[in-house]
Order: C-alpha cells, then structure tokens, then sequence
C-alpha cells in the first residue's frame, strides 16, 4: 500500500472473515519524529514502614527517525454482514462451514441444499456522513400535468437536458439534416463573442468544404479550440452519426456519404491492439500500457473527492484563458491542439491507445490504402457493416495493421521474440496476407476500452450531447 499513493490502507477487524469490510485510511504527508521513549523507576529504602516513598522515576529519549507519511482512519465502518441464517424459529445458525472452503472437498460438498446466501460486496459508496438537504416540492404553475413515465425516458426526467443541441442520425433513417437546430445557432451565438471565435468557425468550416466528415479527435488535432467550445460549434456545422459505417463522425450538414460511394475513404475503422501469449507478447509487455485494469482494483469509497470545474457561459465568453494553461504556457495557435497520432495511423509508429477509432483516408500507408480501394469504380450498394467497402475489409485492415504493429514490438523487445522460429514467421506472414483468421481469435482476444473521459471513447462523445 505504501508503495503506490493512491491506495487506501485497510483495516479488517475480523481478519478471518472473508466478508468483513475494511476501514479505509487516507495517506497524508507529515513532518513528525518517531521516538523511543523509555521510563524508568527507582526505589528507595525504606526505613519507616509507614512512610509512603515516592520511587525516583527517570525518563530517557531517543529520535529514531522522521516521519513523512501517516494514514488517518477518518470514515465510517462499512456495513458489516454475517454469514447467519434465520430458520423458521427465529435461532441463528452459522453458514461459514458451508459456504467457506477450507480444503479439497468432495463432491457432495457442492450439491448440498443451503439457504440463499450472496452478500453485497459494498454497501455503501462513501464512509463519511453527509448532509442530505431535503428539497421541498416543486410548486408548478396551474394546468401543469407530470409527463407519462415510460422505459424511454424514465432516466431523463431526473437529469436536466445538456444544451448542446446536437442532431443524431442512424444509418437506416430515410432523410439527413440539412441545417442545424434553432437552438444550436443560438446556443453558438451566446458563446461567439470574440474575433478569436469567428476564426475558429470559419477554419472549421473550411475543414468541412474540404472533407465533409471528421472525427472529433481529427478536428481538435487541426484547430486549436477549448474543449468546451467545440461541443457548442460541431452542432452548429454538422450532425453526428450514431450507427453504420461513419458511426461517432460528424458530417456537414446537407451531406449524405450513404450516396456518394467516394465517401467510403471517411469510414470509421474500429482498431484494438491484440495482445495475448498467441501473438508473441503478453499485455504487460505492451509499450502502449492500458489506462485502467482489473488487477490493480481498489474500493470505490472515498473521503476527499476533488470537484469538477463546472464551465459557464460567462467563462466560454471570457475565453476559458486559465483553464487550458498548465505548466509552461503554449500560444493559443497550438494551446488545444492534440497530436496527430491520435487520429492518423503512420507505419512504424505506435498508436497512442489501446483502441484508436481511425477513418479510413487517415491510415496512411500504401498497403492500407490498396485494401480501401479494391473496389473503386465498382461499388453496388452501401452497407451498415462494410460501407462501400467490401465485405470484411475491416478484417483485412486490422490483420495488416496487427501485423505492423508486432513488427514494432519485435524491433523494440526483441527478448520477447527469441524463441519464435522463422517457419512461424513465414506461416504467420502467409495467414495475414491471405486474410485468414482462426475461429478462436475473437475468443481470446482481449477487448480494451480506453478509460472515461479519454480522447478516443465515442460513448463519452454521445453521452456529452444527450
């Protein structure tokens, strides 16, 4: 637990238990000094019998260290829960020698009839007491009737709607926007107040005259815009695809890539680097480390949680100028600016996350491009799952572009590699140009997801506009 400082230090009062929630401690820097303390007594002789002697007491001290860490056990317990039954009479009985093993137990042990028992593994989010500030009811104007309650809006009613003002369309939907909403115009208006503004608009304007579909991640990587900013103004220029082969893409208003067959170079490609012992390395040998994982877990409870910085209007207006500005400031031609590996695949380069959305046009390599364009001049028919591709190039891409990527690997860890013959080099190179795939691959590969808030996560993406 020291060793890694944002773990909690836990406390089991029932260390035996395996249901015993912990006590958490939070670790705090300190300035103290451990000391050894030592007290010592002498009697004296004692002549009268009767007369009561003080013995002489001597204290010595030693500083044994300083001390710059300590751990404060401030919450609350968690609920405790036994593992108890209530049988019809009301006795508690014991179920640890049932449900606990102990040691290697026969079979008998496991089909025994027993009581339900599943114990939560957390009770309670928090271990500190809050105020609950009761809000009394809403008194709504006369004639004001409660909406219907239904499974598709249930959630909605508890949550303001986000003023984003973004159109979403599926690929089945028969006609696309051709203008953006009332309140989106107005919405960029409140917020369009400085000439640095205008010039941010009429660049991203420009980016759709040339290419009419961009990601998110490809226009922060172009134009230097406050996160916050670009939420109000891709609404304004653009709507978003929720479904089919331009999925979490905006595209320009009036643009239908489902009719136009060159639209099939802006496709989305799903990309996850594959990592497991079949393909050489294990996933901590990965050089693109994953953000989060299960084996590094810890209690969700917390005693101090840090308060997200909630942007207003008023700020969006101001320019947002310390909220982007962290360490040695950057000019604001480049302040928000993202790389371009987060949105351009190059040969010889590792992408920056585990899984990486990449349209098609931004896969810049030869090999790629010849698998996007087997079909030019002779595309059919538009499909949710290929596009104007054709079927399975997704498969295809990722072989190629997994291939590459072991390559690099190979090159970087070579240690990793040395017990691969090159008989399995040849087959292997063979299976990926064939398009070949074993039918376990799906099985064994592991599916990583980039953490909340990354760059590169299209729920994140949808859930800032609904």
């Amino acid at each position: 637990i020291y060793a890694d400082p944002a773990k909690r230090l836990e406390l089991y009062f029932r260390p035996k238990d395996p249901y015993c929630h912990p006590v958490c401690a939070n670790r705090f820097p300190t300035s103290t000094m451990l000391l050894r303390v030592r007290r010592r007594s002498k009697k004296k002789q004692q002549l009268d019998p009767e007369e009561q002697i003080q013995p002489e007491v001597e204290f010595e001290m030693e500083i044994l260290g300083i001390v710059t860490t300590v751990y404060k056990f401030q919450g609350m317990s968690d609920f405790q829960y036994l593992a108890m039954h209530s049988g019809p009479d009301g006795k508690q009985t014991s179920m640890y020698d049932k449900v606990l093993m102990l040691k290697p137990e026969k079979e008998e042990f496991f089909n025994r009839d027993l009581p339900l028992y599943i114990p939560p593994p957390i009770f309670s989010r928090l271990d500190t007491p809050v105020d609950y500030f009761y809000r009394p009811d809403i008194q709504h104007r006369e004639g004001y009737n409660n909406p219907q309650v239904s499974g598709e809006n249930l959630i909605g009613l508890s949550r303001a709607r986000r003023p984003h003002n973004a159109i979403f369309v599926n690929f089945d939907d028969e006609e696309i926007p051709t203008k953006p909403l009332d309140a989106a115009v107005q919405n960029w208006k409140k917020v369009c107040t400085n000439p640095v503004d205008k010039k941010v608009e009429e660049e991203l304007r420009k980016l759709f005259e040339v290419r009419p579909v961009w990601s998110r991640n490809a226009v922060k990587a172009n134009i230097s815009v406050h996160p916050d900013k670009l939420k109000v103004l891709l609404p304004y220029l653009a709507y978003y695809m929720l479904t089919g082969p331009w999925r979490s893409l905006w595209v320009r208003f009036g643009y239908d890539p489902r009719k136009h067959p060159e639209a099939k170079i802006y496709q989305v490609l799903d990309f996850r680097i594959r990592c497991g012992m079949k393909y050489g390395y294990a996933a901590t040998d990965m050089p693109v480390k994953a953000k989060r994982s299960t084996y590094n877990y810890s209690l969700p409870i917390t005693v101090k949680k840090q308060g997200s910085h909630t942007v207003s209007v008023h700020d969006l207006k101001q320019g947002l100028g310390s909220a982007g500005t962290s360490g040695a400031k950057k000019p604001p031609s480049s302040r928000y600016k993202l790389k371009e590996s987060v949105y351009i695949f190059r040969e010889g380069a590792l992408p920056p996350y585990r899984q990486m959305f990449y349209q098609l046009c931004d896969l810049n390599v030869e090999s790629l491009q010849k698998i996007i364009h087997r079909n030019d001049g002779t595309e059919s028919e538009c499909t949710e799952r290929d596009g104007w591709c054709l079927a399975k190039t997704s498969d295809d891409l990722r072989d190629s572009m997994s291939l590459m990527i072991k390559q690099i690997i190979r090159s970087t860890r070579p240690a990793l590699f040395s017990n691969t013959t090159s008989s399995e080099d040849g087959k292997e190179q063979l299976a990926y140009e064939s398009g070949e795939d074993e039918d376990d691959e799906e099985e064994e590969e592991e599916d990583f997801k980039p953490s909340d808030g990354s760059e590169n996560e299209m729920e994140t993406e949808i859930l800032d506009y609904v």
